[in-house]
């Protein structure tokens, strides 16, 4: 059988190049048609500046799916998934081209790293010629990547919940955040879940982001008790999880924009309030769909307008009840953080008043 040539997606001034264009990348449902490699290129090329507004100047991982994405398929999250499907291409790969522009970041681990730093849409189209789906930017601009510019609160469904509650959260969270002067953004995940983004000032570490989305969180969780902030999952029922150390470094949500790996071609999609309160299933916001709000104004068009402190989120924490939470196992033991074991499985007296494990204890 004859191989399909080459094809050539036009992205801002340049032309990029897809191998391979009509692999399948997403299988059809009931709902959409297939989509090839061709279509996923055409459709990040198509939004433009609406995921630029998202990317422009951050170190960016890659989740690529070099084979396309099916049912079943599984994403590499550490070393021990080596024969896993996907995976975060977090170093800049061989065989970039010499428009991709790189910044230097660091691990929590302290071992530096060049990350993509995407400056026109052409690198992002050119990340899917290299099978990526998912766009993984940090909450840092190049010019200061050890200060967040950017708030993320995560409403994670669990097992239980459906999106209908994520919204009812949601609709929470934005009253929160409007009593306390600040205005969010909020974004489908792509999922079940639900994105609310916030512009600060990029004055604060990574530690203050993360204490301040603990204090929203907490905060959530005494104006709605269908919320909870329990790192253990089996602590939090079902109920919406404020994942609040996705504000750590080097912890990323998917971008504005990003297509996910699921059924449908599904898309991180930004929505106005008054959207989002209205949306029954988020699978309705896929690839197919999508495309036509480019033709609009995005419900984020002006984020970058005002910028907040984050005082008013500190405020929270300093305030409410319960300390510091654990943080993703990869970290380095924290100050003040919980042991690290679940808490059905902790035995008391093997572990001191400052939550590190007593030498000798079985």
């Amino acid at each position: 059988m004859a191989k399909t040539p080459a094809a050539e997606v036009v992205a801002g001034e340049r032309a990029v190049r897809i191998s391979s264009p009509d692999r399948v990348i997403y299988q059809a449902t009931e709902r959409t048609p297939e989509v090839t490699k061709l279509q996923a290129a055409e459709f990040v090329a198509a939004a433009g500046e609406h995921l630029m507004r998202a990317l422009r100047e951050r170190p960016t991982a890659l989740e690529r799916w070099p084979d396309g994405w099916r049912e079943g398929m599984r994403l590499a999250v550490g070393p021990q998934d080596r024969d896993a499907d996907g995976f975060y291409q977090k170093r800049v790969p061989k065989g970039a081209p010499d428009y991709l522009e790189t910044v230097q970041v660091r691990f929590p681990s302290g071992r530096p790293a060049d990350e993509i730093c995407p400056t026109e849409i052409a690198v992002p189209v050119w990340a899917v010629q290299m099978g990526t789906l998912t766009f993984h930017p940090w909450p840092v601009r190049r010019a200061d990547v050890d200060h967040p510019d950017e708030l993320r609160i995560d409403l994670d469904p669990q097992p239980g919940t459906t999106f209908a509650d994520a919204r009812r959260v949601a609709g929470v969270a934005r009253e929160l955040l409007e009593e306390l002067g600040l205005r969010g953004y909020p974004k489908t995940s792509g999922n079940r879940g639900i994105h609310i983004y916030l512009r600060i000032r990029p004055e604060w570490s990574f530690e203050d982001l993360r204490h301040a989305a603990i204090g929203f969180g907490r905060e959530l969780e005494r104006r709605d008790d269908g919320v909870t902030t329990a790192w253990w999952k089996e602590e939090r029922g079902e109920r919406i999880f404020v994942d609040f150390n996705q504000n750590n470094r080097d912890r990323t949500i998917a971008s504005a924009y990003s297509l996910r790996p699921r059924p449908g071609a599904p898309v991180s999609t930004p929505l106005t309030w008054a959207e989002l309160a209205d949306l029954e299933d988020p699978r309705s916001l896929n690839l197919f769909t999508v495309t036509d709000r480019f033709a609009e104004e995005c419900p984020w068009a002006d984020i970058d307008e005002t910028s907040y402190s984050l005082e008013p989120l500190l405020g929270l924490w300093e305030e409410l009840p319960g300390g510091e939470l654990n943080f993703p196992p990869d970290y380095p033991k924290m100050p003040g953080e919980p042991p690290r074991v679940q808490p059905s499985k902790k035995v008391a007296e093997h572990w001191d008043e400052h939550g590190n494990r007593i030498e000798g204890a079985r």
